[in-house]
Parts: structure tokens; C-alpha cells; sequence
């Protein structure tokens, strides 16, 4: 087992637990998001090996070398688990592993199997017997309904995937992985892309491409980039403002919100519409908290909705925390900044956790249910659901017993085991989607009847 890490990686590590601060599957009692559920076992129906929230950062080395490194984001889903096993790609040679818990920041063991050992663990009875795996000793076993977060550097050498074409270079290699970002090597500018991704500046000056694949298939990412771009400290790019676009008809999102990078902000939530009549909703989304000394989260209602029944627990370890409802006026005798605007009679869900400690992280599940008469509604005998969402991955379950009738905002839509519609709006763009949804009642036996 490599079991040396080079410094560049801890300071590595240190830069990526600080850059999660802002970014964030099933809700307790409603089991329904394929990653975390049955559809990771096979026809057998024998438990296998399952992971969510997966993100790649590929960032290209000299074009010569042939090679780049990777920066993996996983979280194990299997409750009970004890180790993950991440693929080494066929074609590729892999050099300068290392593993880390997410929520500690401590290295952890890993050693180098084949496919033949990987298969001795139940989870992995059905991988490929010829492909190695980086075996990884989890932390702690993944909790049920929890969750295991790992992050795994490695470089990979892939000639075919990276290589000179003429005068310019290419990154040629389909990405099964749904998040992914690419950083080009020093002094060059981007001139292809075929998949539409987002163009953003590296710190240091480095232009990197990011892009969510929505599709159910992988992306043939091919990027071409050219010598040209400036280097060094000409390239650093000016800081970001907050001011907002001159052309937006309402506030819109600062020039710091619009050029951060969407792909990365991994805060989900899923919306479970109960009957319509209700105006109702229950919702679960997660939040991952890595500032230092941070102790709460708060969860500020918007405007037009009330809140109830809020619960929460650490996806890390399970452990279940206190959830409090305050108003603004409550909020402001506790002297706790809300972050946001708030007036008198806002409703705020507030919920402590242990201070979080340098270098570590925690990740949050929050359940909640919402009661919105103009967002959520019946017209007649139509369900309508008319609701801003600004997360880059969301989702909505319809009632029991509605069919889809209406989507005024491009999705993927699945049925789930009980016969319930989800739709998924992935927002790959640094904004909201106004989601406008109809729906109407399934026929009953008797009204299909000749």
C-alpha cells in the first residue's frame, strides 16, 4: 500500500474541507431515491455496493506527461458497510492514491485489490473479476439511512484520454460520473468543448470547465485547448463582486453567486406533495457544514409558507439533533444572526450540532414539512405545484394516485415502486427554476371500463 502522502496533498485536503462550508437520500419514513435504496442491488436482490452524491475534478498536468490528477468526491450509501471499493479504470495506470474521511479529515488505509478479491465481499459478489478496485477501510460502518463521505486523490496515466493534437491538446474520455470539472494545464485557453459546461478561473488563473450531465447516459466529454493564456500573476482573475446583472428584471444573483462553480454545490432536496386539498408538502434536504466553529444551521422559511414538524440528524454517524421553530423577533433576543433579512413573524427552523472542529465536517439530512396555499394548490380538479427552486439538483414526488400532466421546466421522470411519479430538474445554471407543475387524477377501474 502507498501509505505516504506527499504535503501538497494535505494542504489539498485542507483546501477542499474548506471549500465544502458552502455546499450540502431519503427522507425518514419515505425511501424513494434510487441511490440510497433497492435499485443499487442487483436482480438478485442481494444488498450491494452503493454510493451517492458523486463529484470528479480532473485537473490536467504537463500534455507531455499524458497524466491528470484526481480529486473524487463519493459518498458510500450501503448501511453497514465497511469498506468501499472505487474502480481503477481500465486503460489507465494509477499512481499517488490517497484516501480521506470527509467528516474527519483523517487519512485512511486503503490497499490495492483485484477484481477477484474484490469480489470475495458480498457487495461486490457481481463486479468485474478484471478490474482493480482501491479498497478503502472506512471510518466507521455507514449508518442506516446514512451515509459514508470519502475523498479519493489519485493520477491517472491515460495516453488515449490526454494527448498532444497537433497544436493544441485534448481531453477525450466519457464520464459516467454526473458532476464533474476540468482544469487546464498553465497558459492555455479553452477553444472546444462539446458539452455545455461552465468556463470559470482557477484562483490561480487556470481556466477550469464544469458541467452536470442530467442524462442517463455518460458524457463523451472532448475538450481542445491551445497556448495562449496568460500565467502567473497576470493571470490571477480580478475577486468577484456582489453586484447583480443591470438586465435582471428582479434582483437576480450577485457576480460572486454567477461565477461559482454549480456543479460542485452539492445541496439536494426532494419534495413529497401530499394531497392537494392540503396545500402540504413534506421535504428532506442536505447540507454539508465544514467553518469552523459553526454550530447551528438555520433554515430561514420563505415568505408565503409555514413550517412544521421539523427533525434532523447527522447523515455521518445517525446521531439525531435538536431542531427548534423561532419567529424573528425570538431569533433576535437570542442575539443569532440569521444571515438573511428577517421580519417579526419570519419562521426560522434552528438546529444545533456540536461546533465543528478544523478540518472536519458534518452533513446534515433535514426533514420538514411546508403548508403553502399559493405554491401548492387545487384548480378545479387539477393539482398544481408553482413553486422557485434554487438548488442545482431538486426533485418532486406527485400524490399518490396523480399522473403527470404538465412540466413547464425540463425533466427526467421516473415512477417509483408504489406507483408514485418523481420529477428531477437539475439546474446546471447559477439560478433558480421556476417550476410549474400540473397534475391530475388517475382514472379509476371503474371509469376504464367499455
Amino acid at each position: 500500500m502507498r501509505a505516504l502522502i506527499c504535503a501538497c496533498e494535505e494542504r489539498a485536503m485542507a483546501k477542499w474541507l474548506a471549500a465544502c462550508a458552502g455546499i450540502v437520500l431519503i427522507a425518514c419514513g419515505e425511501r424513494v431515491y434510487a441511490k440510497q435504496d433497492a435499485a443499487g442491488a442487483k436482480a438478485s436482490g442481494a444488498a450491494r455496493q452503493t454510493e451517492t452524491d458523486e463529484y470528479t475534478r480532473y485537473e490536467l498536468l504537463s500534455p507531455d506527461s499524458a497524466s491528470f490528477r484526481i480529486r473524487y468526491e463519493v459518498t458510500a450509501t450501503t448501511a453497514g458497510a465497511e469498506y468501499y471499493f472505487n474502480p481503477i479504470r481500465k486503460g489507465s495506470t494509477a499512481s499517488e492514491e490517497a484516501v480521506y474521511d470527509a467528516m474527519t479529515g483523517a487519512k485512511l488505509q486503503f490497499e490495492i485489490v483485484s477484481g477477484e478479491e474484490a469480489r470475495k465481499d458480498p457487495l461486490m459478489a457481481d463486479e468485474d473479476a478484471g478490474t482493480n478496485y482501491i479498497k478503502v477501510h472506512l471510518a466507521r460502518p455507514v449508518p442506516k439511512e446514512g451515509q459514508g463521505r470519502l475523498l479519493i486523490l489519485k493520477t491517472y496515466k491515460d495516453a488515449k484520454s490526454y494527448y498532444r493534437d497537433g497544436n493544441a491538446i485534448a481531453f477525450s474520455r466519457s464520464l459516467s460520473i454526473k458532476r464533474n470539472s476540468v482544469v487546464l494545464p498553465a497558459g492555455y485557453e479553452l477553444v472546444g468543448c462539446n458539452v455545455a459546461s461552465q468556463v470559470l478561473s482557477e484562483p490561480d488563473g487556470r481556466i477550469a470547465i464544469s458541467f452536470m450531465n442530467a442524462s442517463a447516459g455518460e458524457a463523451p466529454l472532448l475538450l481542445r485547448a491551445k497556448p495562449g493564456a496568460l500565467t502567473g500573476a497576470a493571470a490571477v482573475p480580478h475577486a468577484a463582486t456582489s453586484a447583480r446583472s443591470w438586465e435582471a428584471p428582479f434582483g437576480g444573483e450577485t457576480e460572486k453567486e454567477r461565477v461559482s462553480e454549480r456543479a460542485h454545490q452539492d445541496r439536494d432536496i426532494v419534495y413529497f406533495l401530499q394531497q392537494p386539498e392540503t396545500h402540504a408538502f413534506s421535504l428532506y434536504h442536505d447540507y454539508t457544514e465544514a467553518r469552523p466553529g459553526v454550530d447551528k444551521y438555520l433554515n430561514v422559511v420563505r415568505v408565503g409558507s409555514t413550517v412544521s414538524a421539523p427533525s434532523a440528524y447527522v447523515l455521518d454517524t445517525g446521531e439525531k439533533l435538536a431542531t427548534q421553530i423561532m419567529n424573528g423577533t425570538e431569533l433576535a433576543a437570542a442575539t443569532i444572526e440569521a444571515g438573511e433579512p428577517v421580519t417579526p413573524t419570519t419562521q426560522i427552523v434552528v438546529i444545533r450540532f456540536t461546533p465543528v472542529k478544523k478540518g472536519e465536517s458534518i452533513r446534515l439530512r433535514i426533514s420538514e414539512t411546508y403548508t403553502a396555499l399559493a405554491s401548492y394548490r387545487l384548480e378545479g380538479d387539477e393539482l398544481v405545484f408553482d413553486r422557485s427552486l434554487g438548488r442545482p439538483r431538486n426533485a418532486v414526488v406527485l400524490p399518490e394516485g396523480w399522473y403527470l400532466t404538465a412540466s413547464a421546466i425540463p425533466a427526467t421522470v421516473s415512477q417509483l415502486a408504489d406507483g408514485r411519479v418523481r420529477l428531477d430538474f437539475w439546474n446546471g445554471r447559477p439560478d433558480s427554476v421556476d417550476v410549474l407543475i400540473k397534475a391530475r387524477r388517475r382514472a379509476s377501474r371503474e371509469e376504464k371500463k367499455p
